[in-house]
């Protein structure tokens, strides 16, 4: 088949991308593996700047009929207290929290808006294995079932693992992350609090998600450090959830089997060039992104959003050109290396020496003082709710 735009991966930067480009008037087709959006542990924080971005498109509506939970701030609990880090209720605008919903709800919104228009495709269980060529010109797609899409561009939005990225032949800088994250689910309680609470404490910390019925757990780990902890058994694991937890001691008894905890193998890089002849890369196929602040999503929805706007009307046109492509990561390169680097900073001051502490974790004094000060946690708020350049849809 042909088509003028083809997005590869129906994830939440494909998917705004192909709806923007659709009510451009642009033919766009998006190729999604998987044959539904129904996958458990992934990203799933909406954050003020993209809640933003959904109304300025008419669908912030539609957004806030699923069942989200709503968090104004954000605790820190050490050994020796709690301290909030962030207040996210005296943000600008009409969404002054962060709001966790299902990532399949998030796209079944966008998807179901986007199936509206004429020139909008999107084809579910089709995997992309390769790109074709016409000399140096990529000039679409071949899919897993020997099947071909042709179009004038094709837009990587496959991931930190992009098929695209690698058939290219690209290689992006990385940066060393000294943890990996296990996910896992445990009931919530009535009379348990809300939002959101990070544990800390010797040998790492524990970010609790409150999600209505259930808390999605993510536990860092050392980097490379799963095999040694299912060495240990799944009772030790208990265990050491209930350490960092105790709240939640009389519920770990949930996690029955190794199935029910996922790992998360973090990683940050970031490409040098986001295009070739033919081709762009956007989201974590260009930048992945370490999942302290739960930023990826946005930075992705962001990177989608300044690329229908800049090559939108040129596509329209039919005026397109391969230098026109460069300046979606003139435009994106600034934020993505300012969010990078206060991830990298974090890593390396806060997470990497709790993976290494033996005794006690007190409240470190910086965030003693930001605990003590409401107007460091509004700037914390604002840097990561709203981002470095929040995009909009029209500029």
């Amino acid at each position: 088949m042909e088509t003028t735009v083809c997005v590869v991966g129906g994830g939440p930067a494909g998917v705004v991308l192909g709806l923007l480009l659709a009510r451009q008037g642009v033919e766009v087709t998006v190729l999604e593996k998987h044959a539904d959006f129904l996958r458990d542990f992934r990203g799933d924080t909406v954050h003020p700047s993209t809640l933003t971005l959904l109304d300025e498109i008419g669908l912030g509506t539609a957004l806030a009929g699923r069942p989200g939970r709503k968090v104004d701030s954000l605790r820190a609990t050490f050994d020796d207290g709690s301290v909030r880090l962030a207040d996210f209720s005296r943000l600008p605008g009409g969404h002054p929290y962060v709001l966790f919903l299902p990532q399949w709800d998030f796209l079944d919104v966008l998807a179901d808006e986007a199936s509206k228009l004429p020139t909008f495709t999107l084809l579910r269980s089709t995997e992309v294995v390769d790109v074709l060529r016409d000399g140096p010109r990529v000039v679409g797609v071949r899919t897993a079932d020997g099947g071909e899409v042709r179009a004038r561009l094709t837009v990587a939005c496959d991931g930190r693992g992009s098929v695209v990225r690698q058939r290219l032949g690209l290689r992006p800088r990385e940066f060393a992350a000294p943890m990996d994250v296990l996910w896992f689910r445990i009931s919530r309680q009535a009379d348990d609090p809300p939002g959101l609470d990070m544990r800390i404490g010797a040998g790492g910390l524990m970010l609790c998600i409150d999600r209505g019925d259930y808390f999605q757990c993510a536990y860092v780990i050392a980097k490379g450090g799963y095999d040694e902890v299912r060495a240990d058994g799944l009772d030790a694991f208990r265990a050491r959830v209930a350490a960092r937890a105790p709240a939640l001691a009389d519920r770990v008894g949930e996690l029955t089997d190794w199935a029910d905890v996922r790992l998360l193998t973090v990683q940050l890089d970031r490409l040098r060039r986001w295009s070739v002849p033919g081709a762009l890369l956007i989201g974590d196929a260009a930048h992945a992104m370490s999942p302290i602040g739960g930023v990826g999503i946005n930075l992705a929805v962001q990177d989608a959003v300044a690329t229908a706007r800049i090559l939108g009307p040129a596509l329209a046109a039919g005026r397109l050109t391969d230098a026109d492509l460069d300046k979606v990561r003139r435009r994106r390169r600034f934020p993505t290396v300012v969010t990078q680097a206060g991830q990298r900073l974090a890593q390396r001051r806060l997470v990497d020496p709790l993976l290494h502490t033996t005794g006690p974790v007190k409240v470190p004094a910086p965030l003693r003082l930001l605990g003590r000060t409401p107007m460091l946690q509004r700037l914390a708020a604002r840097i990561v709710g709203l981002g470095a350049r929040p995009e909009h849809a029209s500029s």
